[in-house]
């Protein structure tokens, strides 16, 4: 089924056609009557950000996740049934697929929208995975109810996770209880003016939880993980979750855990809460004690052939040349907040990735025109505004390709277009409108918006004795995308 869904899905992509896309959407897909409400998710709101005050206090003072997550493998480690590998052990056989989705918890519109398109594809998936941030802002238990068990309660099999920067805010306290079953943890003083400052965990309402759970309550459901951080086994394939924290570093018990599990001779893949290669750019996380945690996966002994991050909020894959074998780098963290802009992307060459390899979605194109329709809309300038068609030329001549898709009309690229692409960053200029690094930090979430399309994913990994075959669709709200989700990229990794 899934087979013919990617072929039919190849057919009708944004790489094929503006409609592909999600701009010529006539009809409002389903995903709607999932909402409980028709409320928004909202950054601009003051208390949102004092609420997630602890990325920055991180920065300042330093960052504490590494101590509190050893306190919380330290009650993990009394417990009797614990396993100190950390292993899962699903029951999968000899092949089997499973569903990944990045960044997903801001429990609106656009986080909805992508559950009709998971739900048909992964309609026979042993299980999904959550990579990075599983509750926006500060991963609170209490906002578990409309943003994790809702939406998903209709999806017949487990969900594992690894937490994102913004579970941390609440120390974990959510997180820890949902998917490892585990009491808060006793309060300990942080003395100084981070322990002053510092957002401290919710008291969860215990009973309001438990009728949550019970929209996930069908026995095939239910899964609980030793950590938050753990190792998924497989007959023919290792996935490996690690916790990243607020600012990406492993503290020195997991990387301790992290190298005895790579020593396991099957083929691995990696899943963190931080990608290690982003808007071409070389971001792995550093290990406590010394070194990065890409040095862990491209050491031939360990046979990683892909490490998948979320964080980042679209889709993005680099294939990187590492000795005489290949390592799959993806970002996968579109399926569900605010979308980050690719058409900052410049011409690709880290890591030795040739343009030409590259992908991501939405298309740079895609991204250009959404944020001018955004700027345009916000800052009442129409000038602004590139249509997709005159976006994707654009992108082309900047980046020295073709258009990605075909051109259906003759674009002729004006003044006005040029202006209006340098002030939305897409080539580097003084005066522009905020979309890349302080656009990421403190202003994207004003490109959070409830109508279609949405430029979400979600990815669909088969593996088999022989290979791993990795699949992203979108998901951009409109009804004929529900129907048949597009296929953005696929890539298929042998395992011999």
């Amino acid at each position: 089924m899934v087979e013919l869904a990617a072929e039919r899905g190849k057919q009708v992509s944004s790489r094929v056609s503006e409609a592909g896309a999600g701009w010529r959407c006539q009809q409002v897909g389903t995903f709607k009557d999932l909402r409980p409400n028709d409320r928004s998710f909202s950054w601009l709101n003051p208390a949102t950000l004092w609420r997630s005050r602890n990325e920055i206090l991180a920065g300042l003072f330093g960052d504490p996740s590494g101590e509190v997550r050893r306190r919380w493998m330290d009650y993990q480690r009394s417990r009797a049934d614990f396993d100190p590998e950390l292993r899962i052990r699903p029951q999968v056989g000899e092949s089997f697929s499973f569903l990944l989705l990045g960044d997903p918890g801001e429990g609106d519109a656009s986080q909805y929208a992508v559950v009709p398109g998971m739900g048909r594809i992964g309609e026979d998936t042993a299980f999904a995975v959550v990579a990075s941030d599983v509750i926006y802002p500060t991963g609170s238990g209490n906002e578990y109810c409309d943003k994790f068990f809702r939406p998903y309660k209709d999806y017949r099999a487990p969900i594992y996770a690894v937490p994102g920067n913004h579970d941390w805010y609440d120390g974990l306290g959510g997180f820890m209880r949902v998917f490892c079953d585990a009491p808060p943890l006793k309060p300990q003083p942080d003395r100084g003016l981070r322990g002053l400052l510092w957002r401290k965990p919710e008291r969860i309402d215990e009973a309001a939880l438990a009728q949550a759970r019970t929209m996930r309550g069908l026995p095939e459901q239910q899964a609980v993980q030793p950590a938050p951080y753990w190792v998924i086994e497989t007959p023919h394939v290792l996935l490996v979750g690690v916790d990243t924290g607020i600012r990406g570093e492993l503290d020195k018990d997991q990387v301790a855990w992290l190298r005895r599990t790579s020593a396991d001779p099957r083929p691995k893949i990696l899943i963190t809460g931080k990608p290690i290669y982003r808007r071409n750019d070389y971001t792995p996380s550093p290990l406590e004690g010394g070194g990065t945690i890409d040095d862990i996966v491209r050491d031939p002994a360990h046979n990683y052939v892909a490490a998948i991050g979320g964080d980042v909020h679209n889709y993005q894959r680099y294939p990187v040349k590492v000795g005489d074998r290949v390592i799959q780098y993806l970002v996968a963290g579109g399926s569900g907040a605010f979308m980050h802009a690719t058409h900052t992307v410049r011409r690709v060459d880290v890591g030795g990735v040739h343009e030409e390899e590259y992908r991501c979605y939405p298309l740079r194109g895609d991204s250009l025109s959404f944020y001018s329709q955004l700027y345009a809309k916000r800052l009442r300038m129409r000038w602004l505004y590139l249509t997709p068609q005159e976006a994707v030329c654009i992108m082309a001549e900047q980046i020295g390709i073709k258009p990605v898709r075909p051109v259906e009309e003759p674009v002729t690229i004006t003044r006005r277009m040029r202006w209006a692409a340098r002030i939305l960053g897409a080539w580097p200029w003084p005066l522009r409108l905020p979309v890349d690094k302080v656009f990421h930090r403190f202003l994207s979430e004003l490109s959070d918006w409830d109508t279609p399309p949405f430029f979400k994913s979600f990815l669909h990994v088969a593996v088999t004795p022989s290979d791993v075959t990795i699949r992203c669709f979108a998901a951009t709200g409109c009804l004929t995308q529900e129907l048949e989700p597009p296929m953005e990229d696929e890539v298929v990794i042998s395992l011999r």
